[in-house]
């Protein structure tokens, strides 16, 4: 069974295996270069929701993390600065399908997916039409040290808004709309985030929600299998050195459509949002970005939701999540 679901798994996209080889070296390579010399991606952006209020949210008083400063198109400190640099600085991932992405049947291609779609956005927006994008791979655990850090001026990397990353990074309103979910071979016996997991390998990220969730709650299944990525939980999965990923329902429809092998097991049983991180105390770069994101949700967002998601499996009746503002 472990040999026929490799030959499977190995088909198509040239393997995701050399794809998640590939791009762990990529990633390595491009987090120990100065950001002087990483690679630049010079390209052009794509491109009314209702408006809810809600608390800001703060260090223990969290009660309604998607709700973000009210967009402006104001030019503060750090947006000066990045017009002053003539590049914005973004940590994405370049391994997950559809997300953030290089075709392997494409020789020498650029990023793309609907995480780098927001970038271009974002990016001209700020700079103009030819604006130039700095891209850095970071891995799912460094996310929120490359913020603060300032290796980056944000982070796009299908992130999710939580209370216990608002005391470190700023957010953006949320983007997209998901929830964790199990992702297992065709034949398993695991029917979803429930019993069926019992002495089952779990393979979830690290610094991931997916590996806050089951720490909260394992039904049993050994969790200590922890990977930089998300496809390094794929290629565990393909390798039968896990039986089962937990990750959210975006990715996880994503890696299935890689994979004719796998599935997802059960429904969603979390909610959740992405948002653009950034650093706390960037209230000017926030504001603009959530400048971008109300003329996004418009046009450009379901544009890029139909090419690279709706593929997927995902519903295509997808909506951007409506905005919400603590000011």
């Amino acid at each position: 069974m472990l040999a026929r679901r490799l030959r499977s798994s190995l088909r198509g996209w040239g393997g995701v295996a050399a794809m998640a080889v590939a791009c762990a070296l990529t990633a390595v390579i491009a987090l120990l270069l100065p950001l002087g010399q990483a690679g630049v991606d010079v390209s052009t952006a794509l491109g009314g929701q209702g408006v809810a209020e809600g608390a800001q949210a703060k260090a223990g008083t969290c009660k309604n993390p998607e709700a973000s400063l009210r967009p402006s198109t104001e030019d503060g400190p750090t947006v000066e600065e990045i017009k002053k640099r003539g590049r914005l600085i973004v940590g994405v991932d370049q391994n997950s399908y559809r997300w953030g992405y290089r075709d392997p049947n494409k020789a020498g291609s650029d990023l793309e997916g609907f995480d780098i779609d927001l970038v271009h956005a974002i990016a001209e927006e700020i700079l103009g039409p030819d604006a130039k994008v700095q891209f850095l791979a970071i891995p799912t655990n460094q996310r929120i040290p490359a913020i603060k850090n300032d290796k980056v001026d944000m982070v796009v990397r299908t992130m999710t808004i939580t209370c216990t990353r608002l005391e470190e990074v700023a957010f953006s309103t949320a983007y997209f709309k998901t929830g964790q979910q199990v992702l297992a071979p065709q034949d398993s016996d695991i029917t979803g985030y429930n019993n069926t997991l019992k002495g089952k390998k779990v393979c979830s990220a690290a610094s991931s929600t997916a590996e806050e969730e089951l720490e909260k709650n394992s039904f049993g299944a050994d969790i200590s299998t922890r990977v930089p990525n998300q496809l390094d939980c794929l290629v565990r999965l393909q390798l039968g050195e896990v039986d089962a990923v937990v990750t959210d329902s975006a990715l996880a429809a994503s890696q299935a459509a890689q994979d004719p092998t796998v599935e997802l097991k059960g429904g969603t049983f979390t909610e959740e949002y992405y948002g653009v991180a950034m650093k706390k105390d960037a209230e000017d770069l926030v504001r603009r970005v959530n400048q971008v994101l109300v003329d996004y949700r418009k046009s450009g967002w379901q544009t890029s939701y139909e090419k690279w998601l709706a593929p997927t499996g995902l519903d295509d009746k997808a909506q951007p999540p409506t905005p919400e503002y603590s000011d």
